[in-house]
């Protein structure tokens, strides 16, 4: 039986301090909820409503391209309330899972878990923690030895007396709900409480009262149920992230200088033995393969990088391909659209975008190559630029394989380099050349004995 999926957002997340509704707040490097909707599309949700109402165009706009259905909850009156207005988009699945979309790392396992737990009655998600403050708190019959009881109801922190206060098992909030009762239920609750909201937290009690069974599942990792109402939390949450991430490319063999140090936004796909220094950030799709070296304080987006090759620090890499048993950097920068061939030098402070370099090739130092096709074992002196702009359009430059290109050289698009050609040093190149001769600009060099560099009048004292 298929679920469907109710994630309640609609919360403006006041101590955020943010004009950005709380669950767009990014979580390594996309917003809370987004999360949340993975989670559930990994469960095979048969539909996923999202409760929205601060600021609930911008979360639609934000999860634009997904199936989703909506309901606003305007004002907001509780988590009972938000439920309530979700009813008329419900399907007849048999079950609905509540979510919150300000608590993102639930897993997928733990939800399939919950949903075998609730069977045809229901069941809370539920964590022990050393420090329960702020939770609503698990209340449970008796029950027999090794065996916990049945749960007879959630108890918020402002409501709950001293003792119950001492209890550490917390209410989540996510749970599972037998659809057919949620009309029913939510109709009966009340908003005597210290808040004067209507709580989910209640449909426990009357589910009791209607003798369904209720089933408390313990996660095994609280840190699943962790939820955001800070952006202290949420920088904590981040850590916790990413020290997940970190600990499972670990597992799988990925060297990882400080665990600590490290941000994934992304997909990280590493084959065997690849390093990454500390300080690095991964964004988007993300392939390393074997013996891949990532030097500290580098940025790659949407990268495939082959076996072999080493990034040096400080270097940006975006969109691009780079092959095998390449140097690139330090701070070097690659732009999308660049392929490069194998055992190609990218040096400290070149740029290249929109280009194809061949195998063997360098650019060592100091220079641009966009919107370029280069050939193999070309050499890209320091200082050369490809001027592909002309204020309106883009143009190509050609080089082809074996050209020699020495510093200090505009090459003005379009513009093509013969195969075996030489540009001397301080060459403007606007015209197109033939294979295996030099092409210079002449130029005159003068000599004046005895001349005086000006010099800066003496201060007077």
């Amino acid at each position: 039986m298929r679920p469907q999926v109710v994630i309640l957002a609609a919360g403006q997340g006041k101590r955020m301090n943010s004009d950005l509704p709380k669950v767009l707040h990014p979580l390594a490097g996309k917003p809370l909820i987004a999360h949340v909707v993975a989670a559930a599309r990994a469960i095979d949700a048969e539909q996923i409503c999202i409760v929205h109402g601060h600021g609930g165009d911008l979360v639609q706009a934000a999860l634009s391209g997904e199936d989703l259905a909506y309901a606003l909850q305007s004002p907001q009156r509780g988590t009972g309330h938000a439920l309530q207005q979700a009813l008329p988009k419900l399907t007849k699945a048999p079950l609905t899972l509540v979510l919150y979309g300000d608590v993102p790392l639930v897993h997928p396992e733990t939800l399939e878990d919950l949903l075998k737990a609730a069977g045809k009655g229901a069941a809370i998600l539920t964590a022990e923690l050393d420090d329960p403050t702020g939770y609503g708190r698990i209340l449970r019959s008796k029950a027999g030895r090794n065996k916990a009881g049945r749960v007879t109801g959630i108890v918020e922190q402002k409501d709950a007396s001293a003792a119950q206060r001492r209890i550490s098992e917390i209410n989540s909030g996510i749970m599972v709900l037998p659809t057919a009762r949620l009309a029913k239920w939510l109709s009966q609750i009340k908003n005597k409480n210290a808040q004067k909201e209507y709580y989910l937290t209640d449909i426990i009690a009357l589910a009791v009262k209607d003798r369904v069974p209720v089933t408390g599942l313990k996660a095994e990792d609280a840190g699943e149920i962790q939820g955001v109402n800070s952006r202290a939390q949420l920088a904590q949450l981040e850590r916790t992230y990413q020290w997940l991430q970190a600990s499972e490319l670990l597992d799988a063999g990925v060297t990882l200088v400080d665990p600590l140090r490290f941000d994934l936004r992304g997909t990280l796909h590493c084959g065997r033995d690849v390093q990454i220094d500390i300080n690095c950030v991964f964004e988007g799709e993300i392939v390393l393969r074997d013996n891949v070296s990532i030097g500290a304080h580098c940025i790659l987006k949407n990268v495939r990088i082959d076996a072999g090759t080493r990034i040096e620090p400080f270097s940006h890499i975006d969109g691009a391909q780079i092959g095998a048993h390449c140097r690139i950097g330090p701070y070097a920068r690659i732009r999308p659209g660049t392929h490069l061939g194998a055992e190609v030098h990218v040096g400290n402070f070149v740029e290249i975008k929109a280009s194809d370099v061949g195998d063997g090739s360098k650019a060592n130092h100091l220079s641009y190559v966009g919107d370029a096709s280069v050939g193999r074992n070309v050499n890209i002196g320091a200082g050369t630029i490809t001027c592909n702009y002309d204020g309106a359009a883009k143009h190509r430059t050609v080089i082809e394989d074996d050209v020699h290109i020495g510093s200090d050289v505009q090459l003005v698009a379009p513009v093509r380099v013969a195969r075996g050609s030489t540009v001397g040093a301080g060459t403007t190149l606007w015209k197109d050349i033939p294979p295996g001769g030099l092409a210079i600009n002449p130029k005159t060099q003068e000599y004046r004995a005895g001349w005086q560099r000006p010099r800066k009048a003496a201060k007077r004292k």
